[in-house]
């Protein structure tokens, strides 16, 4: 492992400006050299360029010709580089040694560039053919007792035609276990706002955001995690709208922008957030039913009469609030929530965005019914300036769940299927990320399949989950870099190396869909890094080829050959993407029933308020709550480097951030080495070696970076509806380590 030395500064109060080019162009020069630098990141969310494979942020109706963020640079950075990993690195690191190296290290080697396989006993990958790869997947499925014996994984890159390909390949074999990245982040918001809605997904658009008057940012770090959210939120400021941040955590990015594309971006840059709300960890509910019931009094009650259900049930709930609890959830006074609920009063459209701040805890499905509870009460819902913004990570990830990746799809997607392809696909529900990490754990999976992503350090409780692996008899990474799942192995293993969104596809253009529903093409340009890698389609497409056939149901040669035709078969299947070759080269937007109609498909047929009892988490003494969080070297699993420059952390990851009075309390200094312990009813879990940070968070909170922390966090503990692990909302101790280090 890289010896970890971190230093620290004081943390920044503003986000972008001339250090987020430098730093930017610095990594593309490493990694791409300098003409390739430019010929890439010019084409980077261009309309005749390649989607970022960074984050779902939508791009604007006029395009600067620099259209990327930071962290989108490092990321086309990463892919585009040309560092390789071929045979001869394996050659020379056992899979031993790769299990000993940093999440930082493996990413750093390089782009994959032959299919590998670890053979039954051996130590080491070797070099296999493709067909040798596809005929050993093929028997090992064609082996099991049932096809709910293999688990079939997706991250949120993989394109809008391969994933259609996948879960079709998947159901023709017989099973619905399609888990994807989906399920440990965002799926809190889909089961909250289908439930309240009739969509899972966000009711806003672009410009929605530009004309609202007063926006909320809830658990959410866009300076660091969506970086080109901060432009959008800029141009707001300038019409006039006000923001109120929601967080444990000051983020630099929310205090002040300095726009690097505007003369402006050069000095003080832009205020963003016009009142920051600190809130203690697993305080949001509170928060939102407390100014609900503050602005009961301003009701929209011709909205509600024509749209809603449940109103009166959910106004007599908020009407009893408890004051002394919401005080105690929040760690607000009341003469903030007051201020806020005024904000609220005197704004004619709101918005409220949030992404994993809100999403990984116990009670997070029901903390987003409230928001949406604060935002029908207002009318705040389908009509311009207002509704709910869930911020997306993955660039596809909302497109793959459209596309049908899901272990629970709806009767009518596979009814759908049934009467395009001639197949009856399965009918009964398949297993989620958790419940796959369980059947494996317990043996009742035997084959995963990961398409894209790093599923051991995207996981949570880090031990359990490579053990549950390691007893399959296959693993499969369909990868573009190394990372740390190739070192965790089941009794075979195989590495399928594909090509990138920067790289030309034989098959044609790709498709993918944004946070905000709208649909647009991605068209590769680079030279592929290595004669040896395939596109996900033909992956794809080769092993069903391998698997069934000559298959009369579905023509996967053709769907290799031109991914036209598998949009024409989208078309026939998916509402919303009718004439979907025609309209793809200049994107679309995909219908919207609450945002275009004030409709809302929901089981009354209308929006529902619902009920949610207010829970305090309490923390006993000596302890306190973490929240996992990125840093800004970081995307998702990815980790370009070891500094978060707003934070003032430099050269290291083990850190935790904690308040100075919370290390007061607990005998500890700024800078002492600790362990964080979490206490759960089968035991302890221990993240070792971290540097304490005095950092001014919310009291009782402190934080700490993912994946080193996923090991605190049982497998067992979720939320309530959407199985999401609570990575937000961990009670910990901190540990003083003895000057041995022991």
């Amino acid at each position: 492992m890289e010896e970890e030395r971190p230093r620290v500064r004081p943390p920044k109060d503003w986000a972008g400006g001339l250090p987020a080019v430098g730093h930017a162009l610095e990594i593309a020069h490493r990694q791409m050299g300098v003409a390739r630098t430019v010929r890439t990141l010019l084409r980077v969310n261009q309309k005749n360029g390649f989607d970022c494979p960074g984050c779902a942020w939508p791009e604007g109706e006029h395009r600067s010709p620099a259209e990327f963020c930071e962290n989108g640079a490092k990321a086309v950075a990463e892919e585009a580089t040309t560092r390789r990993v071929g045979p001869e690195f394996f050659a020379a690191h056992p899979i031993d040694d790769l299990a000993t190296r940093s999440d930082h290290w493996l990413g750093q080697q390089g782009r994959l560039t032959e299919p590998m396989h670890k053979p039954p006993g051996s130590a080491h990958y070797r070099p296999i053919g493709w067909a040798a790869a596809f005929r050993l997947i093929a028997e090992e499925l064609r082996a099991l007792g049932s096809p709910d014996e293999a688990v079939f994984y997706t991250s949120g890159r993989t394109s809008n035609e391969a994933a259609f390909a996948y879960q079709l390949l998947v159901r023709r074999f017989g099973t619905n276990n399609l888990p994807d990245c989906s399920n440990m982040c965002h799926e809190s918001s889909g089961a909250a706002l289908t439930e309240t809605l009739g969509i899972g997904k966000g009711t806003v658009s672009l410009e929605d955001l530009h004309r609202a008057e007063l926006i909320f940012v809830v658990g959410q770090n866009p300076g660091t995690n969506h970086p080109r959210m901060l432009t959008a939120l800029e141009r707001a400021k300038r019409a006039g709208a006000r923001i109120v941040a929601v967080n444990p955590l000051p983020e630099a990015g929310l205090l002040r922008f300095k726009n690097p594309q505007r003369p402006s971006g050069l000095g003080r840059g832009t205020p963003l957030a016009d009142r920051f709300l600190q809130i203690r960890l697993n305080g949001d509910m509170a928060l939102f039913q407390a100014l609900s019931h503050l602005l009961l009094d301003t009701a929209d009650r011709a909205f509600i009469e024509e749209h809603t259900h449940g109103f009166a049930e959910w106004e007599r709930h908020v009407r009893d609030l408890d004051w002394e609890r919401v005080l105690e959830a929040t760690g607000l006074s009341r003469a903030e929530l007051e201020e806020t609920a005024r904000e609220v009063r005197a704004a004619g459209s709101v918005v409220v965005c949030w992404a994993m701040g809100l999403t990984q805890h116990r009670n997070a499905v029901a903390t987003i019914r409230e928001v949406v509870n604060f935002l029908l009460l207002r009318g705040n819902v389908g009509r311009p300036g207002a509704g709910v913004c869930p911020v997306r990570g993955h660039s596809n990830v909302q497109g793959d769940r459209t596309m049908g990746i899901y272990e629970k799809p709806p009767a009518a997607f596979l009814d759908a299927l049934e009467k395009e392809f001639g197949f009856q696909p399965p009918r009964h529900h398949g297993l989620d990320t958790v419940e796959a990490i369980r059947a494996m754990r317990d043996g009742r999976v035997k084959v995963f399949f990961g398409m894209g992503g790093n599923f051991v350090r995207a996981t949570p409780d880090s031990a359990v989950t490579e053990a549950a692996l390691r007893r399959t008899r296959l693993t499969v990474q369909v990868s573009t870099k190394l990372n740390r799942s190739h070192a965790v192995c089941g009794e075979h293993a195989l590495i399928l190396p594909a090509l990138g969104r920067t790289e030309r596809d034989p098959g044609g253009y790709v498709t993918v869909e944004d946070s905000m529903g709208l649909v647009h093409a991605s068209t590769g340009r680079l030279a592929p890094a290595s004669p040896h890698l395939l596109p996900e389609v033909a992956i794809v497409c080769r092993l069903a080829r391998e698997l069934f056939g000559e298959d009369p149901h579905v023509p996967w040669a053709d769907f290799e050959r031109d991914y036209g035709v598998i949009r024409d078969r989208i078309a026939r299947v998916v509402p919303g993407f009718e004439d979907f070759n025609a309209r793809a080269p200049e994107g679309f937007a995909l219908p919207n029933a609450p945002r275009d109609e004030r409709r809302f498909p929901t089981a009354t047929g209308r929006a529902n308020f619902t009920v949610n009892e207010l829970e305090v988490l309490r923390v006993p003494p000596g302890r306190l709550l973490l929240q996992t969080v990125r840093s800004h070297d970081q995307y998702n699993t990815t980790i370009y480097g070891l500094d978060d420059r707003y934070r003032g952390i430099k050269a290291g990851r083990r850190v935790v951030f904690v308040h100075p009075d919370d290390l007061a309390e607990r005998g500890l200094a700024d800078g002492e080495v600790v362990d964080l312990v979490s206490e759960w009813p089968d035991g302890e879990r221990r993240a070792e070696g971290f540097r304490t940070v005095a950092y001014p968070t919310a009291r009782g909170c402190c934080a700490a970076y993912f994946p080193e922390t996923n090991v605190l966090v049982p497998l067992d503990s979720v939320a309530e509806t959407s199985n999401t692990p609570t990575s937000k909302s961990v009670v910990v101790r901190l540990d003083r380590r003895s000057p041995g280090g022991g």
